[in-house]
């Protein structure tokens, strides 16, 4: 018995080992991908302002899906400032993308056009500060066409199944989307809906 104790308590010591390095894995490789993608982003944007004045502002010259081509899949940068929230969104919802980053949800608007900009992570990585979020709060998007400012107007808990939170609309509207509860051990069972639509 003393000897399959022990070896049981081997086991597990080395299973944890095993968790906390992938989790150091995990965490060191998101570091390195968002600051990649913010010392890119910054020099862009310092091209940008020299060639096109001091504050960015949303040109019709370029499409958002051109530029998305043109970035390989990087859309920008959402910020909630009152929330200290700051990622970098790509193209995608894969568990590679959302384990690094925003995801932009593929089928939805682009910043800069009409419809439904539609943005999902993770509930315990990037988006856990949104379990705070207020009405009225306001949320930016900052993309080499520009910078886009929304204001939150709801929040909801659906089921994963309710893809309606996603449907296009005449005017510009965002829509974030992570796990729910924030807290669930698992596979969380809703989703947290963010709406906002775009000011100025």
């Amino acid at each position: 018995m003393k000897y399959v104790l022990r070896a049981f308590r081997v086991v597990l010591f080395t299973a944890a080992i095993f968790m906390l390095a992938y989790c150091g894995f995990v965490v060191v490789g998101t570091w390195i991908f968002q600051s990649e993608q913010r010392r890119q982003f910054e020099q862009s944007l310092r091209t940008h302002k020299e060639a096109n004045g001091e504050t960015p502002q949303p040109s019709r010259s370029t499409s958002p899906k051109d530029l998305l081509a043109f970035t390989k899949g990087v859309i920008g940068r959402i910020e909630v400032p009152r929330l200290g929230v700051s990622v970098f969104v790509v193209e995608g919802t894969s568990s590679t993308t959302l384990r690094r980053a925003a995801g932009h949800i593929p089928g939805t608007a682009l910043p800069g056009e009409p419809g439904n900009v539609g943005i999902s992570a993770h509930r315990d990585t990037f988006f856990r500060p949104l379990r705070n979020i207020r009405q009225n709060d306001i949320i930016t998007l900052t993309t080499l066409l520009g910078e886009f400012r929304y204001r939150v107007v709801s929040t909801a808990i659906v089921n994963p199944s309710d893809v309606g939170v996603l449907d296009q609309s005449g005017d510009e509207i965002l829509t974030l989307v992570t796990c729910y509860p924030f807290y669930f051990i698992g596979s969380a069972p809703n989703r947290f809906i963010v709406r906002a639509v775009k000011v100025g």
